[in-house]
């Protein structure tokens, strides 16, 4: 039996999703409890592998089971077991073919920044800080070139070890919050420390440092060094993950589509 479980995390206090030979994990914490349960490992498997601080609004991943064990069930042991920085927010039974990263269509990411004069402690490691006048409206207008398919080759971790560093944006923008602003990311998927390097290009384009029209050399030049930083994990939060096309196609039209006709064309 096929078990999917919906999470959410504060990750604060984690050095990401992933197990580590040392250190609190997401995975650790979950493997924990279900090796107890089973008297033996269970391997589970998510739908993303967040990094060292970063939140998920929403995370899924699944394991196989041979426990006869209501859904229901599963939650409540799961949620009293877990710390409190960690909730179990839905549990269902699921096909046996399928898979919490392989079916997995798209995802939305969003980068929450506050604006002050000074630091706000009770945001640490929640938002990050920036403390400039930002041009929100250039920041928008660059956010939007990164829409569609492109090799972001530019735009990530030079430890990235995929083969293929082209993916799908159907969402890229900018919006501004009473605070500061949030980023809000979708796309088809996204390549290791992808979008901190984006929210730090487009910080770089609010204080006038790059521009707008910079967007297509840097992705034509897939050289890592002229998009030198990376924003915190902090501020980051994996806030959707798309398994149904309906979704999608709800969300972005017919942009859908038209990308992913692109893309097939690229590959």
């Amino acid at each position: 039996m096929r078990i999917l479980v919906e999470i959410t995390y504060n990750g604060s206090n984690f050095l990401g999703f992933q197990i580590q030979q040392q250190g609190r994990t997401v995975q650790q914490q979950f493997e924990k409890i279900l090796q107890r349960m089973h008297k033996r490992h269970v391997r589970i498997h998510p739908s993303s592998r967040t990094d060292r601080g970063v939140h998920a609004v929403q995370q899924y991943f699944h394991f196989d089971t041979e426990l006869n064990i209501a859904t229901s069930q599963w939650q409540y042991a799961m949620n009293s077991a877990l710390p409190n920085d960690i909730y179990v927010t839905k549990v269902s039974v699921v096909d046996e073919q399928f898979h919490c990263r392989y079916d997995c269509l798209g995802k939305r990411y969003r980068y929450k920044v506050y604006q002050a004069a000074h630091r706000n402690p009770f945001q640490s490691g929640l938002k990050t800080y920036i403390p400039d006048t930002l041009d929100l409206d250039k920041m928008n207008e660059a956010a939007k070139q990164f829409i569609g398919t492109h090799d972001f080759t530019g735009f990530c971790s030079q430890k990235t070890e995929v083969e293929s560093k082209v993916r799908t944006l159907y969402q890229s923008e900018i919006v501004q919050t009473e605070e500061g602003f949030d980023y809000i990311v979708t796309g088809s998927g996204f390549l290791y420390n992808m979008v901190r390097v984006l929210v730090a290009f487009l910080i770089e384009v609010g204080k006038g440092k790059k521009h707008v029209e910079d967007v297509p050399k840097l992705l034509e030049s897939r050289n890592r060094n002229n998009v030198p930083f990376t924003a915190p994990a902090e501020g980051l939060y994996l806030e959707h993950i798309y398994f149904e096309d309906n979704d999608l196609t709800n969300d972005f039209g017919n942009n859908i589509k038209i990308h992913r006709k692109k893309s097939l064309q690229n590959d």
